[in-house]
């Protein structure tokens, strides 16, 4: 049974090297562009609040689009901060708030976020299994169409820092567990939920931009992006050292400054990259 759990890198890895479906077949560019998908779940799953920041453009068009737009945040962000004042209690509930305050300047609703509460910094020390089957439980109610998430790497194993490294392989770990009927059974059994096969991902990835396949056109979705970029006051700017909630009018625009240096521009467009993949999670003997 443990070898139904495998990271997806490692499932790829054996698909390039040998195996009857290659990774390459189910990397595609979508059927209908990102931009005008309609009526689809969305689910994002990130290891903290602002790890979803590389979409915020994306994700704004989407939920403009009648999408419906979830987030799930593995962390509470308890950790990061070079503020010697602040508590792992204060700061949690500080990420909190700036995640929320981001995610209404995108248009997503309060509720549409989950946070599952494990410690910042030590993801890839939990109990593996029992992280898969939380995250498998919100895949099978929520069924989302499509979901992003840092990217695992394709055809090698992607370098991530400790809980982006750990999120990645959790989030494809779980969407490949969730097809399974007979892996976290009680859940369909005693809970009423049903197996699940995710049919697309758009995976991200904070830098080693080599591997995106899809670019996402956000120029009306630009201002969006910068607004929800500088609520995260506490990990960026003047907060990161000495938090405060409320900044200077200089301080507002160094953080939009900030935000906006980092919008990625090809073609002349301000865009967001992804690798994007369609179909089943494990290839091997299909």
């Amino acid at each position: 049974m443990r070898s139904l759990i495998l990271p997806l890198f490692l499932i790829v890895n054996l698909c390039a090297s040998g195996g009857t479906a290659s990774a390459q077949e189910g990397e595609r560019k979508p059927a209908i562009a990102v931009e005008k998908w309609t009526g689809k779940t969305i689910m994002l799953i990130g290891a903290h609040a602002d790890d979803d920041a590389l979409s915020h453009g994306t994700l704004a068009m989407l939920q403009a689009h009648a999408n419906q737009i979830y987030i799930l945040t593995l962390t509470t962000g308890n950790v990061g901060t070079q503020d010697p004042n602040l508590s792992r209690t204060q700061l949690g509930q500080i990420r909190r708030q700036e995640e929320l305050a981001a995610l209404g300047e995108l248009g997503i609703p309060a509720e549409h976020y989950i946070n599952l509460g494990y410690d910042d910094g030590l993801l890839e020390f939990e109990d593996r299994k029992a992280v898969v089957e939380n995250l498998v439980r919100w895949i099978r109610k929520l069924r989302p169409d499509v979901l992003f998430a840092w990217d695992p790497g394709k055809n090698y194993q992607r370098w991530h820092k400790s809980d982006h490294r750990a999120a990645s392989y959790l989030a494809a770990d779980a969407a490949r567990a969730a097809m399974w009927r007979l892996l976290f059974e009680g859940q369909i059994t005693q809970e009423g939920l049903k197996e699940y096969m995710i049919p697309e991902y758009l995976f991200y990835n904070d830098y080693d931009y080599g591997d995106e396949n899809t670019w996402v056109d956000i120029t009306e979705f630009v201002d969006k992006k910068i607004n929800a970029g500088a609520k995260y006051v506490s990990q960026f700017g003047p907060g990161w050292k000495n938090y405060k909630p409320d900044l200077s009018e200089a301080e507002l625009k160094q953080m939009k400054d900030g935000v906006r240096s980092r919008v990625r521009i090809k073609d002349g467009k301000p865009v967001e990259g992804f690798r994007y993949y369609r179909g089943l999670p494990d290839a091997i003997g299909k």
